[in-house]
């Protein structure tokens, strides 16, 4: 596994803690509206906050269970101890006992370790990797009992005790780093504020922003901001500096960055990604609670971050040097600036408004160009494509998931090439014995939409949103609680026969005296071509099923047959037709245009639209595609074959759109 691919991995793992901070935020904001000294207030803010106020436990849980390979109870437990080692032995009280000390004589640094996201991160992946090292050993006998997966939370104990007594003295360097930084930039006045600003939010991913934030806000290097802006005890237009920038930022800056996140998302993830950006934009802006925003790109799409970071050291720096000030003792979201706005050293506030005006089409305008012009991977522009379908057409059940499943099963060497069995939101990461053995064409013609083959042993296979249902049928057949091939009954019904040997499920049609003709016209202008001459040996080799192909010489692609538009990859480079006969047939324009990402293609049909022959799907740049290096060619094929009996396709010659060229006797 690459660099690349193991910050990716981490990235897709921290979704599942950061998933529940917009609950926190939510509760906390709702609590606040309603008064926060009131008793449903309290315990709405409580119940938000005991959320937040271990994050960096739900981090290292969430890290350690998306890390290891089968995504295990076992790993998470791990998690757990390992972070709670040296949380617990590196709190004041417990290093006092510890060298003998009163609670007072403890390093302050130490009273930032708990609930510090980097320490969470730190355990996660340890546990991770000792799960995925030792979760298979074998103890002698008389210690069998800890065998496998129950030596792993022993070995994150230990492994941590090491990484505690490493921090016990390492760590008192970061937090004396960070006050010398502290007293050195207060004295350079706006300047300062926006490099605090900066290195506040570029901080957050290692959680030392806390200590950062007690030497500027608190009476730690003597600046004691906040606090002598809540008694206030300062100067007018200058007490509140390290905090009235943020304002800016957390109501207007962020909201809007999550808004140009939103609009980049692939069309089949909107829906999905605006529920994200939505709750956290509504926390950001009413109770300045950022997180839920920020953990959603922070490691997915770094630079994005460092961009906002930038931004908010800008908001900080000008508003201190106009001196508009106002202050919190939460969070700088709506609730604490209504709040801040009566305060003594209040000045200018609703400046800040104004300010905010601007900074949010800063940071729209902003994100939306980085992500456009580096092609960054935020939440819904992910790599992990996922096939849309249409489930009305199919039906969301179970054999469903298992049908796939035993596809997916055969076409990886069954059970004897299968070392370790996993997944995460969209696809299955499985350890096999050996990856050369895989039949890729076999697992595509599943209705998967992407393979990716790590090393000799990794292969992730990308199925969908629905993977969790592939995975559990794949893990009933794994443990022999269904057959690797289908039943008797099932074959009898037109599915996949139990006759063959090992794993491999053989397809066979249905006896039937019904038979149907079905005409396919051609799918674009151009030359129409056999398929076993295209360029592609799975197409040409007819692995994914029979049809025809065309070279295009037009920019429409149509729909060969009448029927429901059931599939359209998200490269937008292929689509699938299901006819009322039950045909279902791939249209793939061009070869290896999966690379393209997308780019030549227009789509002008919506997945569950009932076409007609000839009516257009797609406009494809067929001249850019070519000028990309790949062939135009496009071919048709019927994935189905075992309800079909006969493939007829006319003799090569010129073509326009909706001629017919093949028919096709299906059962």
């Amino acid at each position: 596994m690459t660099m690349k691919d193991y910050f990716q991995r981490i990235g897709r793992s921290l979704m599942l803690p950061v998933a529940t901070l917009p609950a926190a935020a939510l509760l906390i904001g709702i609590g606040n509206w309603i008064g926060g000294k009131t008793t449903v207030g309290v315990f709405l803010v409580n119940g938000g906050t005991a959320i937040l106020d271990n994050l960096a436990l739900l981090f290292a849980i969430g890290l350690a269970l998306g890390m290891s390979e089968r995504q295990d109870g076992a790993a998470a437990i791990a998690g757990l101890v390992a972070y709670i080692v040296p949380d617990y032995m590196l709190n004041p009280t417990q290093l006092a006992t510890l060298l003998h000390i009163k609670v007072s004589a403890v390093n302050p640094a130490f009273t930032a370790i708990h609930n510090n996201v980097l320490i969470g991160i730190i355990a996660g992946l340890i546990a991770a990797a000792l799960f995925n090292r030792f979760h298979e050993t074998k103890l002698p006998m008389a210690l069998s009992f800890f065998s496998g997966k129950r030596c792993v939370p022993i070995l994150a104990a230990i492994t941590m005790l090491g990484v505690t007594l490493v921090m016990l003295f390492v760590w008192p360097a970061f937090y004396g780093a960070l006050v010398v930084f502290g007293t050195t930039i207060s004295k350079m006045g706006w300047v300062g504020a926006g490099l605090y600003g900066f290195f506040n939010r570029l901080l957050i991913p290692t959680g030392l922003h806390h200590a950062l934030n007690a030497v500027f806000w608190f009476n730690v290097a003597g600046i004691n901001d906040m606090g002598k802006w809540l008694a206030g005890t300062g100067v007018k237009g200058v007490t509140g500096r390290y905090m009235a920038g943020f304002f800016p930022v957390m109501m207007f800056g962020l909201p809007a960055g999550a808004y140009a996140i939103y609009r980049n998302a692939k069309p089949q993830n909107k829906k999905k990604t605006g529920s994200l950006m939505l709750a956290g934009a509504f926390a950001s802006f009413f109770t300045g609670v950022s997180e839920p925003l920020e953990f959603s790109f922070m490691f997915v799409a770094w630079p994005l971050y460092v961009l906002h970071a930038v931004f908010t050291g800008l908001s900080l720096a000008f508003a201190a040097a106009m001196h508009w000030t106002a202050g919190f003792s939460f969070s700088a979201g709506f609730v604490d600036f209504l709040l801040s706005t009566r305060m003594p050293l209040a000045h200018l506030p609703l400046m800040l408004l104004v300010q905010g005006v601007v900074m949010a089409g800063i940071y729209y305008f902003g994100f939306d160009f980085a992500i456009k012009r580096f092609d960054l991977k935020t939440p819904g522009r992910e790599d992990d494509a996922e096939l849309a379908t249409d489930d009305a057409n199919e039906g969301a059940t179970d054999d469903k998931y298992l049908r796939q499943g035993r596809r997916i099963w055969a076409a990886v060497g069954g059970k004897n090439n299968i070392q370790a069995m996993g997944n995460c939101t969209t696809r299955l990461r499985w350890k096999l014995n050996d990856t050369s053995k895989i039949d890729q064409p076999a697992i595509k013609a599943a209705g998967v939409p992407a393979i990716n083959v790590l090393d000799k042993h990794n292969v992730q296979i990308i199925v969908g949103t629905e993977v969790q249902f592939v995975e559990d049928a794949l893990e009933s057949i794994y443990r022999g609680e269904v057959p690797a091939t289908a039943t008797a009954s099932e074959n009898n019904a037109g599915h996949i026969s139990n006759e063959g040997t090992g794993d491999v499920a053989v397809l066979q049609p249905t006896e039937s005296s019904d038979t149907t003709t079905t005409t396919f016209g051609a799918v674009a202008t151009g030359r129409l071509v056999k398929l076993s001459d295209v360029g592609d040996d799975t197409f040409a080799g007819k692995v994914l099923g029979d049809g025809y192909a065309v070279e295009p010489s037009a920019n429409t692609i149509v729909s060969p047959v009448a029927g429901k538009l059931t599939m359209m990859f998200p490269t937008k480079h292929a689509f699938g037709v299901t006819t009322a006969e039950g045909l279902e047939i791939l249209v793939h324009i061009g070869i290896n245009t999966v690379e393209l990402d997308g780019k030549p293609f227009e789509v002008l049909a919506n997945v569950g639209d009932e076409l007609a022959a000839g009516q257009p799907v797609i406009d494809a740049d067929i001249q850019a595609i070519r000028d990309a290096g790949k062939p135009a060619t496009t071919m048709v094929v019927v994935t189905n074959m075992d309800h079909v009996d006969s493939v007829h396709v006319d003799a090569v010659k010129n073509v326009d759109v909706g001629d017919d060229v093949a028919t096709v006797t299906s059962h």
